[in-house]
């Protein structure tokens, strides 16, 4: 059964009133089996990228397209996509807790994964260039319930959205008082960990990691940025 089925069936039973739990632990396999990691970031992309999509009250085609840049879909799984995207969309209600579980299934072993998933939802819902309200809502949620902090939740909106306040230091995640080392050391890390390999093997599938590169391009603007000031 491939991946797309699996989800599909999967969704299907939870429009049914399949509990949650159940649904998710369908998808990773048993409780007593370790999640697959790449396919649980596609689970996650799909249930709450269909739900972002739908959160100012449409569904555009940019939207899904933007989805589809994400993922790369197989002529033969279109059908099965479609409806997994389909029954995931069908409303807002209910996306806190598929947050939940989905923080549940990588907080503790790959908390960077859902960060790598608030930027996805961002990228779909930039796509029909409109920053809504609803959608500004709906994320800010979504990034409490991943427990990622204000700071964060700054940096990425500032990526996507356009005019939204941009701090340098938000975006390296170091306070405007700290050392120009400890900057220094700051920017490297987040440039190694998100060098392409280190992001798929914390489980970010291969499409996705092109997300990525507006994020390295911000963080060395933000590190150049710091940096030039200091020296002036």
């Amino acid at each position: 059964m491939s991946l797309w089925t699996r989800i599909a069936d999967a969704l299907s039973a939870l429009s049914q009133g399949e509990p949650l739990s159940a649904v998710f632990d369908r998808l990773r396999g048993t409780a007593s089996t370790a999640p697959d990691q790449s396919v649980g970031f596609t689970i996650a992309v799909i249930a709450l990228g269909a739900k972002i999509a739908k959160a100012d009250g449409q569904v555009t085609r940019a939207e899904v397209a933007a989805f589809r840049r994400i993922f790369t879909i197989d002529e033969t799984e279109e059908a099965n996509a479609a409806r997994v995207f389909n029954l995931a969309r069908q409303d807002v209600a209910g996306f806190d807790a598929y947050a939940r579980k989905i923080a549940a299934m990588f907080g503790d072993t790959n908390p960077d994964t859902l960060r790598d998933l608030l930027e996805g939802l961002f990228h779909i819902a930039m796509a029909d260039g409109t920053w809504h309200p609803q959608e500004e809502v709906f994320l800010h949620q979504v990034a409490r319930i991943f427990g990622l902090d204000d700071r964060c939740f700054n940096a990425i909106r500032a990526r996507f959205v356009e005019g939204a306040p941009r701090d340098p230091f938000d975006v390296l995640g170091v306070p405007p008082d700290a050392s120009l080392a400890e900057i220094r050391a700051a920017w490297r890390t987040l440039v190694r960990e998100n060098h392409p390999d280190r992001m798929i093997a914390r489980g970010v599938p291969a499409e996705a990691v092109k997300l990525a590169e507006r994020r390295l391009i911000d963080i060395n603007s933000a590190w150049e940025e710091i940096s030039n000031k200091r020296a002036a």
